[in-house]
Protein backbone atom coordinates (compact mmCIF):
# COMPACT_ATOMS: atom_id res chain seq x y z
CA UNK A 1 0.00 0.00 0.00
CA UNK A 2 1.08 3.80 -0.88
CA UNK A 3 1.72 6.08 2.10
CA UNK A 4 -2.22 6.61 3.31
CA UNK A 5 -1.02 10.19 4.11
CA UNK A 6 0.08 11.17 0.69
CA UNK A 7 -2.16 10.06 -1.67
CA UNK A 8 -5.63 8.63 -2.43
CA UNK A 9 -7.58 7.21 -5.49
CA UNK A 10 -10.91 9.10 -6.36
CA UNK A 11 -13.18 6.68 -8.50
CA UNK A 12 -16.27 8.42 -10.31
CA UNK A 13 -19.00 5.76 -11.69
CA UNK A 14 -22.46 5.20 -12.77
CA UNK A 15 -23.83 1.96 -13.57
CA UNK A 16 -21.03 -0.14 -13.20
CA UNK A 17 -21.25 -2.49 -10.48
CA UNK A 18 -19.43 -5.09 -11.95
CA UNK A 19 -16.90 -3.16 -13.42
CA UNK A 20 -16.10 -1.83 -9.47
CA UNK A 21 -15.89 -4.85 -7.44
CA UNK A 22 -13.18 -6.43 -10.08
CA UNK A 23 -11.08 -2.84 -10.02
CA UNK A 24 -11.52 -1.84 -6.44
CA UNK A 25 -9.52 -4.47 -5.11
CA UNK A 26 -6.50 -3.27 -7.41
CA UNK A 27 -6.34 -0.21 -6.02
CA UNK A 28 -2.81 0.25 -3.59
CA UNK A 29 -4.35 3.57 -1.73
CA UNK A 30 -7.31 4.64 0.17
CA UNK A 31 -10.45 4.50 -2.35
CA UNK A 32 -13.18 7.29 -2.49
CA UNK A 33 -15.59 6.09 -4.79
CA UNK A 34 -18.08 8.85 -6.15
CA UNK A 35 -21.50 7.13 -7.61
CA UNK A 36 -23.38 9.17 -10.14
CA UNK A 37 -26.60 8.44 -8.83
CA UNK A 38 -26.52 4.89 -10.06
CA UNK A 39 -29.67 2.56 -10.47
CA UNK A 40 -27.75 -0.68 -10.59
CA UNK A 41 -26.90 -1.33 -6.41
CA UNK A 42 -23.65 -0.36 -7.13
CA UNK A 43 -23.49 1.80 -3.81
CA UNK A 44 -24.75 -0.95 -1.50
CA UNK A 45 -22.58 -3.86 -3.45
CA UNK A 46 -19.61 -1.85 -2.44
CA UNK A 47 -20.00 -0.99 0.72
CA UNK A 48 -20.75 -4.47 1.01
CA UNK A 49 -18.06 -6.32 -0.51
CA UNK A 50 -15.60 -2.68 0.49
CA UNK A 51 -16.57 -1.92 3.42
CA UNK A 52 -13.21 0.13 3.65
CA UNK A 53 -13.80 2.04 0.44
CA UNK A 54 -15.61 5.66 1.21
CA UNK A 55 -18.62 5.83 -0.85
CA UNK A 56 -19.78 9.79 -1.72
CA UNK A 57 -23.62 9.11 -2.92
CA UNK A 58 -25.05 11.33 -5.40
CA UNK A 59 -28.53 12.11 -5.59
CA UNK A 60 -28.23 13.45 -9.18
CA UNK A 61 -25.80 12.16 -12.49
CA UNK A 62 -22.69 15.53 -11.92
CA UNK A 63 -20.88 14.16 -15.06
CA UNK A 64 -16.93 14.45 -13.97
CA UNK A 65 -17.91 17.09 -11.26
CA UNK A 66 -18.12 13.74 -9.16
CA UNK A 67 -14.51 13.72 -9.00
CA UNK A 68 -14.01 17.18 -7.86
CA UNK A 69 -15.78 16.05 -5.14
CA UNK A 70 -13.57 13.29 -4.22
CA UNK A 71 -10.80 15.02 -4.07
CA UNK A 72 -12.56 17.32 -1.53
CA UNK A 73 -13.18 14.50 0.66
CA UNK A 74 -9.62 12.75 0.29
CA UNK A 75 -7.87 15.23 1.71
CA UNK A 76 -4.81 13.93 0.71
CA UNK A 77 -2.18 15.95 -0.77
CA UNK A 78 -1.89 14.08 -3.87
CA UNK A 79 -4.97 12.32 -6.00
CA UNK A 80 -4.82 9.35 -8.13
CA UNK A 81 -7.72 9.30 -10.42
CA UNK A 82 -9.08 5.80 -11.76
CA UNK A 83 -12.21 4.85 -13.89
CA UNK A 84 -14.45 1.85 -12.61
CA UNK A 85 -12.65 -0.45 -15.55
CA UNK A 86 -9.13 1.18 -14.64
CA UNK A 87 -6.07 0.86 -12.03
CA UNK A 88 -2.93 1.67 -11.59
CA UNK A 89 -0.03 -1.16 -11.88
CA UNK A 90 1.44 -2.37 -9.28
CA UNK A 91 3.67 -0.71 -7.53
CA UNK A 92 3.21 2.45 -9.81
CA UNK A 93 1.17 4.55 -7.83
CA UNK A 94 4.27 4.93 -5.28
CA UNK A 95 6.39 5.75 -8.40
CA UNK A 96 4.45 8.16 -9.30
CA UNK A 97 3.92 9.76 -5.91
CA UNK A 98 8.15 9.72 -5.46
CA UNK A 99 7.78 11.71 -8.98
CA UNK A 100 5.72 14.37 -8.09
CA UNK A 101 7.87 14.96 -4.41
CA UNK A 102 10.70 15.66 -6.91
CA UNK A 103 9.19 18.23 -9.09
CA UNK A 104 6.97 21.27 -7.03
CA UNK A 105 5.61 22.19 -10.13
CA UNK A 106 3.93 19.45 -11.70
CA UNK A 107 0.03 19.37 -11.09
CA UNK A 108 -0.46 16.39 -13.42
CA UNK A 109 1.54 13.63 -14.07
CA UNK A 110 -0.16 11.47 -17.07
CA UNK A 111 0.96 7.76 -16.98
CA UNK A 112 1.31 5.65 -19.76
CA UNK A 113 -2.05 3.87 -20.11
CA UNK A 114 -2.22 0.05 -21.90
CA UNK A 115 -5.54 -0.73 -22.92
CA UNK A 116 -7.18 -4.38 -22.43
CA UNK A 117 -5.76 -7.72 -21.68
CA UNK A 118 -3.68 -7.51 -24.57
CA UNK A 119 -2.08 -4.32 -22.94
CA UNK A 120 -1.70 -2.12 -26.32
CA UNK A 121 -0.53 1.32 -25.50
CA UNK A 122 -3.15 4.05 -25.75
CA UNK A 123 -2.65 6.09 -28.92
CA UNK A 124 -3.37 9.41 -26.77
CA UNK A 125 0.08 8.02 -24.77
CA UNK A 126 1.82 7.98 -28.14
CA UNK A 127 0.89 11.91 -29.05
CA UNK A 128 1.66 13.14 -25.61
CA UNK A 129 5.36 11.31 -25.61
CA UNK A 130 5.95 13.29 -28.77
CA UNK A 131 4.86 16.86 -27.68
CA UNK A 132 5.85 19.66 -29.41
CA UNK A 133 6.40 21.47 -26.38
CA UNK A 134 9.25 19.54 -25.32
CA UNK A 135 10.76 18.20 -22.07
CA UNK A 136 11.24 21.62 -19.48
CA UNK A 137 13.85 20.97 -17.12
CA UNK A 138 11.65 21.10 -13.89
CA UNK A 139 9.32 18.74 -15.46
CA UNK A 140 10.17 14.85 -15.24
CA UNK A 141 9.06 14.37 -18.96
CA UNK A 142 6.79 16.30 -22.18
CA UNK A 143 5.01 18.89 -20.97
CA UNK A 144 1.37 18.38 -22.08
CA UNK A 145 -1.69 20.88 -22.27
CA UNK A 146 -4.08 18.15 -22.04
CA UNK A 147 -4.23 14.47 -19.85
CA UNK A 148 -6.67 11.40 -19.57
CA UNK A 149 -8.38 11.48 -16.18
CA UNK A 150 -8.53 7.98 -15.57
CA UNK A 151 -4.34 7.94 -15.97
CA UNK A 152 -3.46 10.95 -13.91
CA UNK A 153 -2.12 11.91 -10.59
CA UNK A 154 -3.25 15.42 -9.80
CA UNK A 155 -1.83 17.83 -7.26
CA UNK A 156 -4.78 18.71 -4.86
CA UNK A 157 -3.44 22.20 -4.20
CA UNK A 158 -3.46 23.18 -8.01
CA UNK A 159 -6.18 20.77 -8.92
CA UNK A 160 -8.72 22.83 -5.52
CA UNK A 161 -7.08 26.29 -6.80
CA UNK A 162 -8.46 26.58 -10.50
CA UNK A 163 -12.20 24.87 -9.75
CA UNK A 164 -11.32 21.26 -10.52
CA UNK A 165 -13.49 19.25 -13.02
CA UNK A 166 -16.45 22.09 -13.21
CA UNK A 167 -20.22 21.32 -13.47
CA UNK A 168 -20.99 22.58 -17.38
CA UNK A 169 -18.42 20.34 -18.85
CA UNK A 170 -19.42 17.32 -17.52
CA UNK A 171 -17.80 13.87 -19.37
CA UNK A 172 -15.99 13.03 -21.65
CA UNK A 173 -13.39 15.80 -22.77
CA UNK A 174 -13.57 17.68 -19.04
CA UNK A 175 -9.84 17.08 -18.68
CA UNK A 176 -9.23 20.31 -21.26
CA UNK A 177 -10.59 23.15 -19.82
CA UNK A 178 -9.18 21.62 -16.18
CA UNK A 179 -5.59 21.58 -18.14
CA UNK A 180 -5.57 25.10 -19.60
CA UNK A 181 -6.54 26.94 -16.26
CA UNK A 182 -3.68 24.29 -14.39
CA UNK A 183 -1.29 26.10 -17.42
CA UNK A 184 -2.66 29.63 -17.07
CA UNK A 185 -1.52 29.27 -13.22
CA UNK A 186 2.03 28.09 -14.01
CA UNK A 187 1.65 25.04 -13.13
CA UNK A 188 2.88 22.07 -14.98
CA UNK A 189 1.54 18.70 -17.12
CA UNK A 190 3.91 16.29 -18.22
CA UNK A 191 3.70 12.29 -19.94
CA UNK A 192 5.86 10.13 -17.69
CA UNK A 193 5.86 6.69 -19.61
CA UNK A 194 7.78 4.91 -16.54
CA UNK A 195 4.79 5.24 -14.57
CA UNK A 196 1.44 2.85 -15.89
CA UNK A 197 -2.36 2.33 -15.75
CA UNK A 198 -4.45 -0.58 -17.14
CA UNK A 199 -7.50 0.35 -18.47
CA UNK A 200 -10.25 -2.49 -19.62
CA UNK A 201 -12.82 -0.61 -21.22
CA UNK A 202 -16.08 -1.46 -19.99
CA UNK A 203 -18.71 -3.18 -22.21
CA UNK A 204 -21.17 -0.63 -20.98
CA UNK A 205 -20.41 2.44 -22.49
CA UNK A 206 -21.94 4.69 -25.05
CA UNK A 207 -22.37 4.09 -28.65
CA UNK A 208 -19.52 5.83 -30.57
CA UNK A 209 -21.59 8.69 -32.34
CA UNK A 210 -22.82 9.89 -29.31
CA UNK A 211 -19.89 9.87 -27.58
CA UNK A 212 -18.04 11.84 -30.62
CA UNK A 213 -21.19 13.87 -30.12
CA UNK A 214 -20.88 14.17 -26.18
CA UNK A 215 -17.12 15.07 -27.27
CA UNK A 216 -17.71 17.92 -29.50
CA UNK A 217 -20.23 19.10 -26.83
CA UNK A 218 -17.60 19.45 -24.17
CA UNK A 219 -15.43 20.90 -26.79
CA UNK A 220 -17.92 23.93 -27.95
CA UNK A 221 -17.86 24.25 -24.15
CA UNK A 222 -14.50 24.99 -23.40
CA UNK A 223 -14.16 27.41 -26.48
CA UNK A 224 -16.75 29.22 -25.03
CA UNK A 225 -15.02 29.09 -21.72
CA UNK A 226 -11.35 29.71 -22.41
CA UNK A 227 -10.80 30.23 -25.90
CA UNK A 228 -10.10 33.57 -28.21
CA UNK A 229 -12.66 34.29 -30.43
CA UNK A 230 -10.78 33.04 -33.56
CA UNK A 231 -10.25 29.74 -32.14
CA UNK A 232 -13.46 29.56 -31.16
CA UNK A 233 -15.16 30.26 -34.46
CA UNK A 234 -12.58 27.38 -35.33
CA UNK A 235 -14.07 24.80 -32.90
CA UNK A 236 -17.96 26.09 -34.21
CA UNK A 237 -16.86 25.72 -37.93
CA UNK A 238 -14.97 22.30 -37.24
CA UNK A 239 -18.27 21.08 -35.43
CA UNK A 240 -20.49 21.66 -38.19
CA UNK A 241 -17.86 20.43 -40.75
CA UNK A 242 -17.79 16.88 -38.24
CA UNK A 243 -21.43 15.69 -39.82
CA UNK A 244 -24.11 14.51 -37.40
CA UNK A 245 -21.64 14.05 -34.38
CA UNK A 246 -20.60 17.85 -34.57
CA UNK A 247 -24.03 19.07 -34.74
CA UNK A 248 -25.51 16.83 -31.64
CA UNK A 249 -23.41 18.13 -29.77
CA UNK A 250 -23.36 21.96 -30.50
CA UNK A 251 -27.16 21.23 -29.63
CA UNK A 252 -26.48 19.60 -26.56
CA UNK A 253 -23.96 22.34 -25.58
CA UNK A 254 -27.03 24.78 -25.95
CA UNK A 255 -28.34 24.46 -22.45
CA UNK A 256 -25.30 24.96 -21.06
CA UNK A 257 -23.89 28.21 -22.86
CA UNK A 258 -24.96 31.09 -20.40
CA UNK A 259 -23.47 29.24 -17.48
CA UNK A 260 -20.13 28.38 -19.96
CA UNK A 261 -20.20 32.45 -20.85
CA UNK A 262 -20.44 33.48 -16.97
CA UNK A 263 -17.53 31.19 -16.79
CA UNK A 264 -15.49 33.08 -19.76
CA UNK A 265 -12.05 33.83 -19.11
CA UNK A 266 -9.83 33.38 -22.36
CA UNK A 267 -6.55 31.53 -21.89
CA UNK A 268 -3.20 34.27 -21.47
CA UNK A 269 -1.22 34.36 -24.71
CA UNK A 270 1.86 31.96 -23.58
CA UNK A 271 -0.74 29.36 -23.06
CA UNK A 272 -2.32 30.25 -26.87
CA UNK A 273 1.20 29.80 -28.27
CA UNK A 274 1.85 26.90 -26.84
CA UNK A 275 -1.71 25.64 -28.05
CA UNK A 276 -0.81 26.69 -32.15
CA UNK A 277 2.18 24.83 -31.62
CA UNK A 278 0.41 21.44 -30.32
CA UNK A 279 -2.31 21.91 -33.17
CA UNK A 280 0.59 22.61 -35.89
CA UNK A 281 2.10 19.25 -34.37
CA UNK A 282 -1.59 17.07 -35.22
CA UNK A 283 -2.72 19.03 -38.13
Amino acid sequence: MTDARDVTVVVASRNRRDELLTTLPRHQAPVVLVDNASTDGSVQAVRQAHPEVTVIALDRNEGAHARTRGVARAGTPLVAFADDDSWWAPGHLGRAVEIMRAHPRLAVLNARILVGPEERLDPVCAEMAASALGTPADLPGPALLGFVACGALVRSEAFAAVGGFDPVVRFPGEEERLALDLAAAGWGLAYVDSVTVHHHPSARRQAPGRRQAAVWRSTVLTAVMRHHVPELAGVLVGAFRAGRPGLEGLLRAVPDLPAAVVRRRPIPPGVRADLRRLAGQTA
